[in-house]
C-alpha cells in the first residue's frame, strides 16, 4: 500500500506540474484606454509569450500551475511585472494597463490648435518649449524672450539696431514680419509695437511657448506666414507658487523679476512685477554701446473668477514703461562734450487689457469670448531727427469648440482694428488704419487609430484690400507606435504695413507712407511634412528621438524698401511690391538623446532664401548652415548642468559681402535647495561679436552708416543669481 500511494502522489504531482492554464487579456493605455496592438507578454523563465492584436487582446496558453511571472513590454511604455498565482479564479479577461514613457509629454496641453487632443494627436506640427527647458532659458536672459527662442532650429532673432539691440524674430529665414507673435492667443506685439516687443517680453511668467512653423493662418489670420510663437502664461493653482528672481550681469545688467499666482475657492490671481535695468556697457575698444542703457518697469496683474463648473472668466491687464538709450559710449555716460554724438534714444509705454469668458455648455461644446485693447507709444529720437507715434489696437473674437468621438469642430469669427498716429511728422505722415473682419471653421476627423485628418477654410475682408480665402490641411499618419509622420500646407497672407526690418533700420526716417492703390497684399503658401521617430534600449533607460522637417514657403509680391535720390528734390524711401517673390526651403533635423540624468540635444538647420525678380538672389541675414548642441545633466532638486555650442554659417549681407561663420558657446550651473537657488551662466565664453571680426558701421560716429547685425555685439557676459521659491520649486512638482 505504501508503494502504491507513493506513486498516486507522484502521477499527482506530475499532473500538478504540467498542468495547462490559457487566459485572455487585454492591453490597453493608461490615459487614453485605447487598445495597444503589439503589446507583448511572456513567462520568465520560459519561452512561452505572445502580442495583443488590433483589439490590444494577447491568449497565452501552457502556462503552468503555481507561482507565474509575467512581464508585459510595448515600445516607448514602462515595462510591467505581475506575479500571479495559477489556476486563476473567477477571472475571465485580465485587464493590463501600461504607462507611457512619454506620459508628460502626451499630457502637454497645446493651446494653440484650440484642440483637445494631447501633442502627440495634433496632425498640425507644434513644437513647445516648457518645463526645464524654459527655467534655463530664463536664467540666461531673465529680462526678454530672446534666448528663449533664439536657440531652437529654424528660428533666430534678428538685430535691427547695433546700439539699441532692436530684435525681431526670423523662422525658416524670412522677415520678422511673417511672424505672428501671440501672447495667450492675443496679438499684442505687432505694427510699431513689435520692433521691441521681444526685448520686453519676460519668461518669468510663461507656462510654455508654442511654435507653429509655415502658414497658420486659419485660426489667427494674415501675419503667420513663416509661423506664430504663442506665449502661455501660467494660471493659479489651488497649491499656490511664488518666486523671486535677482540677476546681475558682467556687461553691467540687473534684474529683479516676481511672480505670484494662487487660486481659492472661486478666485484666482496671477501677478508679476518686474524692475530690469542696463547702464550703457561695450566691450573694450569700442565705441558705440553693445547693450543700450535702459530702465524698464513692467506690472501685470491677472483675476480669475470660477463662479460655477461650466464658466471662467479671467480679466488681465498689463503696464510697461521704458526708456531705452544707446550709441556712442562716452556720451550715454554723460560726458557732454564727447566728440562724437550720435545716439539713438527709445522711449516706450505699454498698456493693454485682456477678457476672455469660457463656457461649458451641457452637450460637451465650449464656447470662448476674448477681448483685448493695446496701447503703445514710442519716441524714437536720433542726430536731429525724431519719429513719434501710437498705435491702439483691439481683438475680439467669438468661437465655438464641438467634440465628439471621431470629429472635433472649431468655428468662430473675429475682429481687428489697427490704427497708428504719427505726432509731428518729420517730413511725411506715415499714419493709418486698417480694420480686418475674419470668419473660420475648422474639422479634425480621426479617420482611424493610425490617421488624423485637419483641415480648415478661413475668409477674411481687409478694409483696403477685399476678400482673402486661406484654407489649410494637415495630416497625421502613425506608421507604428515608434513612427509617425506629419505633412500640411496652407495659405497666407501679410496686408502692407511700413514696420518692416528694413525700415527699422533707418528708424523709418524719409519714409513715404503705403499707398492703397498701388501697394497690394503678400500673398503665400507653403507646406512642411515630417518623420518622428523614437525608441527605447537598454530596458528603456536609453532614449533616443529624431524629428526630420522639410519645408517650402513662396511669398507673392513681396514689400522690398527703395530708395530714392532727387537732385532736385528731397531724397525719400518707399516700400514697393516687387514683380516677383522669395521662396524659401529646406530643413530641420533635431535629435534627443536621453540617458538617466543625462540629456544630448542636437540640432541642424538647412534654410535656402531667395529673391526671384530680375535676377535671383539670395536673401541677406540668413545662414545657410546652422548647428546646435546642447547637453544637459539634472539631479533632480539639487543641481543642474548645460553646456551648449551653436554654430551660424556664413551669411550673405545687404551689401553684397559675405558675414564670417562663427560659434557661440555657453555653459550654466545652478544649485538648488529646497526653496531657492543660485545660479551662475557663462554666454558667449569663446567671445564671439562682430567689432572682433567685422565693422558694423562706415563713416564717422557722428552720422554712421550701420551695417546689418548678423553676429553678437556684447561678445562673452557672465551672469549669475538667486531664485527663491518658497511653496517648493513648481517646475518639478508631481
Amino acid at each position: 500500500m505504501t508503494k502504491l500511494k507513493l506513486l498516486v502522489i507522484f502521477l499527482l504531482g506530475i499532473n500538478t506540474a504540467y498542468a495547462q492554464n490559457t487566459i485572455k487579456a487585454k492591453v490597453t493605455d493608461a490615459q487614453s484606454n485605447e487598445p495597444l496592438t503589439g503589446a507583448t507578454v511572456y513567462l520568465k523563465p520560459s519561452k512561452i509569450g505572445g502580442s495583443a492584436d488590433e483589439n490590444g487582446m494577447i491568449t497565452l496558453s501552457n502556462i503552468g500551475n503555481g507561482t507565474q511571472v509575467l512581464i508585459w513590454k510595448y515600445l516607448g511604455y514602462q515595462t510591467q511585472y505581475d506575479t500571479l498565482i495559477f489556476p486563476l479564479s473567477n477571472i475571465d479577461t485580465l485587464k493590463i494597463v501600461l504607462h507611457s514613457l512619454e506620459a508628460e509629454i502626451d499630457e502637454i496641453e497645446i493651446t494653440s490648435t484650440r484642440s483637445s487632443r494631447s501633442i502627440l494627436d495634433i496632425p498640425s506640427r507644434v513644437e513647445y518649449i516648457a518645463g526645464e527647458e524654459l527655467e534655463e532659458k530664463a536664467n540666461m536672459k531673465p529680462g526678454d524672450i530672446r534666448m528663449l527662442l533664439a536657440e531652437s532650429t529654424g528660428i533666430q532673432t534678428q538685430q535691427t539696431s547695433a546700439t539699441s539691440a532692436n530684435a525681431s524674430i526670423r523662422i525658416q529665414g524670412l522677415d520678422g514680419r511673417f511672424t505672428q507673435i501671440l501672447k495667450d492667443g492675443f496679438p499684442l506685439y505687432s505694427g510699431f509695437s513689435g520692433g521691441l516687443g521681444l526685448l520686453q517680453t519676460p519668461p518669468l511668467d510663461l507656462k510654455q511657448a508654442e511654435i507653429i512653423k509655415g502658414s497658420n493662418s486659419t485660426l489667427y489670420g494674415g501675419g503667420a506666414i513663416a509661423g506664430m510663437v504663442n506665449l502661455i502664461s501660467k494660471t493659479p493653482t489651488e497649491a499656490g507658487d511664488l518666486k523671486v528672481f535677482l540677476n546681475g550681469t558682467s556687461a553691467r545688467g540687473m534684474d529683479l523679476n516676481s511672480f505670484y499666482e494662487k487660486r481659492k475657492g472661486k478666485i484666482g490671481l496671477t501677478l508679476y512685477a518686474a524692475r530690469n535695468s542696463n547702464l550703457a556697457y561695450a566691450p573694450k575698444n569700442v565705441g558705440l554701446t553693445a547693450i543700450p542703457k535702459f530702465e524698464r518697469y513692467t506690472f501685470n496683474p491677472r483675476l480669475y473668477f470660477y463662479p460655477n463648473k461650466t464658466n471662467k472668466i479671467m480679466v488681465g491687464v498689463s503696464g510697461l514703461m521704458e526708456d531705452r538709450k544707446g550709441g556712442n559710449l562716452t556720451l550715454i555716460n554723460g560726458d557732454a562734450g564727447a566728440p562724437e554724438r550720435f545716439f539713438e534714444y527709445n522711449i516706450t509705454k505699454r498698456l493693454s487689457s485682456q477678457v476672455h469668458f469660457e463656457h461649458k455648455n451641457e452637450g460637451g461644446g465650449l464656447i470662448n469670448v476674448k477681448n483685448s485693447v493695446a496701447y503703445f507709444k514710442r519716441q524714437l529720437t536720433t542726430n536731429g531727427y525724431t519719429f513719434n507715434g501710437n498705435q491702439i489696437n483691439s481683438f475680439t473674437e467669438l468661437n465655438y469648440i464641438k467634440v465628439h468621438k471621431k470629429f472635433e469642430w472649431i468655428a468662430g469669427v473675429n475682429i481687428w482694428t489697427d490704427s497708428f498716429k504719427t505726432e509731428k511728422p518729420f517730413r511725411y505722415d506715415v499714419s493709418y488704419k486698417q480694420n480686418t473682419l475674419g470668419a473660420f471653421v475648422q474639422n479634425t476627423w480621426k479617420a482611424s487609430k493610425k490617421v488624423t485628418l485637419e483641415t480648415g477654410i478661413r475668409t477674411d475682408y481687409t478694409k483696403n484690400y477685399g476678400p482673402i480665402i486661406l484654407p489649410k490641411i494637415s495630416l497625421l499618419y502613425k506608421i507604428n507606435p515608434a513612427l509617425t509622420s506629419r505633412l500640411g500646407g496652407g495659405f497666407g497672407y501679410k496686408t502692407p504695413s511700413i514696420f518692416t526690418e528694413e525700415t527699422e533700420k533707418i528708424n523709418f526716417q524719409d519714409l513715404k507712407p503705403i499707398d492703397k492703390d498701388k501697394n497690394t497684399l503678400e500673398k503665400s503658401y507653403g507646406m512642411n511634412g515630417d518623420l518622428n521617430y523614437r525608441f527605447y534600449l537598454a530596458d528603456n533607460k536609453l532614449s533616443f528621438t529624431i524629428n526630420q522637417l522639410i519645408f517650402y514657403t513662396r511669398i507673392n509680391s513681396p514689400l522690398i524698401l527703395k530708395h530714392y535720390y532727387s537732385p532736385i528734390d528731397w531724397n525719400y524711401t518707399i516700400l514697393e511690391n516687387a514683380k516677383g517673390y522669395i521662396d524659401t526651403k529646406g530643413c530641420e533635423t533635431n535629435i534627443k538623446v536621453g540617458f538617466g540624468d543625462f540629456k544630448l540635444f542636437l540640432g541642424y538647420t538647412h534654410t535656402n532664401t531667395r529673391l526671384h525678380t530680375d535676377s535671383i538672389v539670395r536673401m541677406p541675414l540668413t545662414p545657410k548652415h546652422r548647428l546646435n548642441t546642447v547637453i544637459m545633466y539634472e539631479l533632480e532638486g539639487k543641481w543642474k548642468i548645460g553646456l551648449e555650442g551653436y554654430y551660424f554659417g556664413k551669411q550673405t549681407l545687404s551689401d553684397g559681402k559675405i558675414g564670417k561663420d562663427y560659434w557661440i558657446c555657453g555653459f550654466m550651473v545652478e544649485k538648488l535647495w529646497e526653496k531657492f537657488s543660485v545660479f551662475i551662466n557663462f554666454e558667449n565664453f569663446l567671445d564671439a561679436r562682430q567689432t572682433r571680426f567685422d565693422s558694423v558701421y562706415t563713416g564717422s560716429l557722428n552720422a554712421p552708416v550701420f551695417r546689418d547685425i548678423y553676429a553678437p555685439l556684447d561678445g562673452f557676459v557672465i551672469n549669475g543669481g538667486i531664485k527663491y521659491f518658497p511653496f517648493g520649486d513648481a517646475c518639478c512638482r508631481k
